[in-house]
């Protein structure tokens, strides 16, 4: 019977986490269509179509209402999708002088940052620290031959990481469903659209790049910005940031499933680090929901 009673809890605390999961697996694939494109239309480039494209399509099927919101809810929303272009922009910044990997492990350590502030309970600190283990081991020991501008693009663009995830679960708090992130969307695309038209003028509106640039939208924005919109109604910002650390694992396993790249014995403990805190993360969640469940 304790079982059973457990069991709801724990199925709508790891409810958000396969969203998170989904949202990653979504961005890395949305990341390779990304790399394509970026020949075509530069880094601004395809900034700007990634989050101009993903605003429209968020705009028509969300129809967010204009008028009724305070200017609280303004002033989170612009910050917001402040938060959004200037992560895209730094990050694709970096990858444009990095390598993706790289480039996805040093912007990991922003929310791992966050997870070691925000949290309140030793054990999140314990999962923090072991996710940033699985980091640095994952880098493979050659960041020293990074150029060192990329590492700063990255770093700033975690830095942006850590201040979307405070500010995307603000948003979701105060906006219903995913209103709230098309007009952030809009925002972020309004701030981009004068870079990406200095960077890459008409070539972003040849028929083959549109192309691309709505599958990078759909792909890199759209799908998991909402579904860790929707996950950050229901996951506490400590345990979304230590999650985070995924990123590089699916990265490399991608790598490896997708491209066969092969995977080093220390690259592979890496992975198991990463993936060890993130599963100590959720269970700690899953742990402290299960009492109230028991009760009921």
């Amino acid at each position: 019977m304790e079982g059973a009673t457990r069991a709801p809890g724990s199925r709508r605390s790891l409810g958000p986490v396969a969203l998170v999961v989904a949202g990653g697996l979504s961005v890395q694939f949305g990341a390779a269509v990304a790399v394509l494109l970026m020949p075509r239309a530069g880094a601004l480039g395809v900034v700007t179509l990634r989050l101009v494209l993903a605003a429209v399509v968020l705009m028509i099927v969300c129809r967010p209402r204009l008028r009724g919101h305070s200017r609280a809810d303004w002033g989170t929303v612009v910050a917001f999708g402040t938060a959004m272009a200037a992560m895209n922009v730094l990050f694709y910044q970096a990858v444009d002088r990095i390598p993706l990997g790289a480039a996805v492990t040093f912007e990991v350590l922003g929310p791992l940052v966050l997870s070691v502030i925000v949290s309140r309970r030793l054990i999140n600190l314990v999962w923090a620290g072991l996710a940033l283990g699985g980091v640095v081991l994952l880098s493979g020991g050659g960041f020293d031959r990074l150029d060192p501008v990329g590492a700063l693009f990255a770093l700033s663009a975690g830095a942006m990481w850590a201040a979307y995830i405070v500010f995307s679960a603000r948003t979701g708090r105060r906006f219903p469903q995913a209103d709230g992130l098309a007009l952030a969307m809009a925002v972020g695309a309004v701030l981009s659209l004068p870079l990406g038209i200095a960077d890459a003028g008409s070539k972003l509106l040849v028929p083959s790049t549109l192309g691309l640039g709505l599958a990078v939208a759909l792909m890199s924005s759209v799908l998991p910005y909402t579904l860790e919109l929707l996950a950050l109604r229901r996951l506490p910002a400590p345990t979304f940031a230590v999650l985070m650390s995924l990123e590089p694992a699916i990265a490399a396993t991608a790598g490896f499933l997708v491209l066969h790249q092969a995977l080093s014995v220390l690259e592979a403990l890496a992975i198991a680090l990463v993936i060890a805190a993130s599963m100590g993360a959720v269970r700690t969640q899953v742990a402290r929901k299960a009492p109230e469940g028991h009760i009921q």
